[in-house]
């Protein structure tokens, strides 16, 4: 599934393992996600668009699905 989280990270300047720490995930699941080789569940990507103050649909391209 296609997704916005490097480039929100970017203009956060988190690292991955910012972001993991964020959402209470290792910075491996983050990388995992963000170069598209895992989806997460429904809870973790509400938890990684929380943390960015974005939708869900804001950070993750659903058209995939």
């Amino acid at each position: 599934m296609k997704n916005r989280i490097r480039v929100l990270r970017a203009e956060q300047r988190w690292s991955q393992a910012e972001l993991a720490r964020r959402v209470g995930v290792t910075r491996l699941a983050i990388h995992a996600i963000e170069n598209e080789k895992h989806e997460p569940s429904l809870r973790l990507a509400a938890r990684i668009a929380r943390a960015f103050q974005q939708s869900i649909d804001d950070v993750f391209d659903l058209s995939e699905v």
